[in-house]
């Protein structure tokens, strides 16, 4: 018991830091072997996480929603949050032209090969997007079971691949309901709220896992990554790698200046969201953490925290959906030498802003967004091909910037609508432990 005591009182994120330094080290001195040894450790902690997603999201929305009398119009908060959404995603696409106009990642005499394992994504249409947020079977829904045509024609269950907005869509008439029907179900409401507890506090136990999910993870992706499949696009690597540190340092600590807040206090709050984030590449694994991130460090009203970031890790994309595909467009055109005209600019412009939010809960946003985006501007396909080989190490990148994005709105939002504790946030607490809840 002294050895864990001792482990708990070390700050999460140094314990998050020296799980990757270590798996970095082991990476490195295991080689592929270390895929093999430590994999799975990393593979179990990502399950860990998207078991605790659904249950989470499901009992926070409905108790959010169905507390809303005496509270602020959730559909103003709705409109507000998403006019920020497409903002920030708007200054993403120009910081990924900007970054790719500047450092030229596809000037060099590249001699690219197509990824073998690179197979070309169906793009859904819209219609199919909106008609798939509405669950034919709620229970599927909140399994992540869906259905499938099979060869033969046979309509069966399948293994869904995480979209979490069915299960927003129904949780959401849950609390309606529960709002319309008032004192009726008062003790349904006091249940669901007993039972959203339950989940924060499975959550924290979740957590604690990360710096050994964060030591797996890293060692398996150092371990199989070699220099092979970098050195030809070290210049794209770096170039997306700045983009997003540019769009995280600079235009989210301007929002935020703007608002009064201070970048620094986010920035350490904010940081064990960020951190999962890039370890896991997944905005549906990083969730729990981010939620828990911007409530207990940050100071963000709980029940719009519980309704604006799973909506956020759906449909806000900065990273997949914005910097990447805008600079697989400018990656393109440098390397087969044909420059986009002003107009091709601009419809880059609004197909990366809309698409992102098109694609909601589609598996893969990166790859389908450049897919939508280098085709609406009329580029040929072959970056993504040529790409998808680097595809691990740039989702880090890109997914800590999705996340971060997923967590400055609902603060900005916050800060607007008087949400926010600003004691809380100007403490700015950077510990997420499976200890006392610290707002009780």
């Amino acid at each position: 018991m002294n050895v864990v005591s001792a482990w708990l009182r070390i700050p999460f994120w140094l314990r998050v830091v020296g799980g990757f330094v270590l798996g970095a080290l082991a990476g490195w001195a295991m080689g592929p072997a270390a895929e093999t040894f430590f994999g799975p450790l990393g593979e179990l902690y990502v399950t860990l996480i998207k078991m605790i997603a659904v249950p989470l999201v499901f009992f926070a929305v409905v108790n959010a929603i169905g507390s809303l009398h005496g509270q602020k119009s959730l559909a103003a908060l709705s409109g507000r949050t998403f006019l920020w959404f497409v903002i920030t995603a708007a200054l993403a696409v120009g910081i990924g032209l900007l970054v790719g106009t500047v450092m030229q990642p596809g000037i060099g005499g590249l001699k690219l090969a197509m990824d073998g394992t690179y197979t070309p994504r169906d793009v859904p249409s819209v219609t199919k997007v909106l008609m798939d947020v509405v669950p034919s079977n709620v229970f599927y829904a909140l399994a992540g079971i869906g259905t499938k045509v099979n060869a033969a024609g046979e309509t069966v269950l399948a293994a869904g691949r995480g979209s979490i907005l069915p299960v927003i869509f129904f949780a959401g008439l849950l609390g309606f309901a529960m709002v319309k029907l008032g004192e009726k179900v008062s003790e349904a409401r006091k249940l669901v709220g007993q039972m959203s507890e339950i989940m924060i506090q499975v959550t924290r136990f979740v957590l604690e896992m990360t710096p050994l999910g964060t030591f797996g993870l890293i060692a398996g992706l150092v371990g199989s990554y070699g220099f092979d499949k970098l050195l030809p696009l070290g210049n794209f690597v770096l170039a997306l790698y700045v983009a997003c540190a540019l769009q995280i340092v600079v235009v989210y600590s301007s929002l935020l200046l703007v608002h009064g807040l201070n970048p620094w206090k986010f920035f350490r709050g904010a940081a064990p969201g960020m951190q999962v984030a890039f370890v896991a590449s997944s905005s549906f694994a990083a969730m729990p953490v981010a939620m828990r991130s911007i409530t207990d460090n940050l100071g963000v009203n709980k029940d719009y925290a519980s309704f604006a970031v799973p909506l956020g890790a759906s449909i806000k994309m900065d990273g997949c959906g914005a910097i990447y595909p805008a600079l697989c467009a400018v990656f393109i055109t440098q390397y087969t030498g044909v420059p986009m005209t002003p107009e091709q600019y601009l419809i880059v412009l609004i197909a990366s802003v809309l698409g992102s939010f098109g694609t909601a809960g589609v598996p893969g946003t990166a790859v389908i967004m450049a897919t939508v985006v280098l085709s609406a501007a009329n580029l040929p396909l072959e970056a993504i091909g040529y790409l998808y080989a680097i595809d691990r190490i740039l989702d880090m990148m890109r997914t800590m910037t999705n996340v971060t994005g997923q967590m400055v709105v609902p603060v900005i939002v916050a800060k607007e609508t008087g949400l926010l504790d600003q004691q809380v946030y100007d403490g700015s607490r950077t510990a997420i432990t499976a200890g006392s809840d610290p707002r009780s």
